[in-house]
């Protein structure tokens, strides 16, 4: 197939892009490499079945006209800084819900009619079921980025239904491997470079988080695209998940530094940072997929990457 991918110059974007290139597939790329890294793309510009557009997803005309030709979208271009999104009301709307709708346009444009969208588990707010499945019940949106994320998906399954589209969410934990750019192992990794002997932690450290590796997240991806059905909504991440405390501790431990913890206090780190997230996966799971690293193993080769590339820290582009 052709593939058109946005974000495709990201940390989960650059990855996919390789692996579809891998087994055969063309792809052309959308970025306006606000925050993608070119340096993600050194392996697929060798590739014959690669090209890259610089653009932005805001750009209707220009997003409707890189997209020609193409028989599948995966949309992964979003903007993804829930912890800030307070402070840039209308960033998370302009980026993650018009920036949708653009796409889901220019494809009915291009008589393109299969779609998959990196969604997100927060959408699920502070649930009271855990794990949570993809038929939890919606609660009082917790952040703008959920909020956008929410609607978004509305917009796509809209197009489903009304102009036959086929279209794959995917509702992701945290993702962590190579490229990895932002986070919590980047926020710890930055500071212990800065002064390794204490760390400063937003909350209590008790927060439950789960993660998932990203060639996990990548081959579950892949194995849901083979599925039938005109909306298929899937969780991605692993039936475990960890305390903050303990990701501090494989970090440490992997940069051999003990520093002392600061907690700043509470539940939560910040404005919308639920403090509990565990995805049911069992419908994913149900196709025969399962993750092949740990979070603990998942955090530690992402330490590990950041400290053989201090540029994904140093250098933002």
């Amino acid at each position: 197939m052709r593939i058109f991918v946005t974000g495709a110059a990201g940390f989960i974007g650059s990855t996919l892009t390789d692996r579809l290139l891998g087994v055969g597939h063309s792809v052309v790329g959308y970025d306006n490499f606000s925050t993608g890294r070119e340096k993600f793309l050194t392996h697929a510009l060798t590739n014959p079945g690669f090209s890259i557009v610089r653009g932005d997803i805001c750009d209707e005309r220009a997003l409707a006209k890189a997209m020609s030709g193409c028989d599948l979208v995966i949309h992964l271009a979003a903007n993804a800084d829930v912890r800030f999104g307070l402070a840039h009301p209308r960033r998370d709307l302009e980026l993650n819900t018009i920036a949708t709708m653009n796409v889901l346009e220019a494809m009915r444009t291009n008589g393109i009619r299969r779609i998959a969208m990196a969604s997100s588990g927060s959408v699920y707010g502070e649930p009271s079921i855990f794990p949570t499945p993809e038929s939890a019940p919606f609660p009082v949106q917790t952040s703008l980025y959920a909020a956008s994320k929410v609607a978004a998906e509305g917009f796509l399954q809209a197009y489903c239904e009304g102009f036959g589209f086929q279209g794959y969410v995917f509702r992701f934990v945290s993702i962590l491997g190579e490229r990895y750019t932002h986070g919590h192992v980047i926020d710890f990794f930055k500071q212990l470079s800065v002064h390794p002997e204490y760390l400063e932690v937003l909350g209590n450290g008790k927060q439950r988080k789960s993660y998932l590796y990203v060639q996990d997240c990548i081959d579950a991806i892949l194995l849901c695209l083979e599925q039938p059905g005109k909306i298929n909504i899937y969780n991605l991440g692993t039936d475990e998940y960890c305390e903050v405390d303990e990701s501090i501790g494989w970090i440490s431990e992997t940069l051999s530094v003990s520093p002392e913890r600061r907690y700043a206090g509470g539940e939560r780190g910040w404005i919308g940072d639920s403090p509990f997230i565990l995805l049911d996966c069992s419908r994913i799971r149900s196709l025969g997929w399962r993750p092949k690293l740990s979070i603990r193993e998942a955090v530690v080769r992402t330490v590990k990457f950041i400290d053989q590339n201090r540029w994904c820290v140093e250098d933002g582009h």
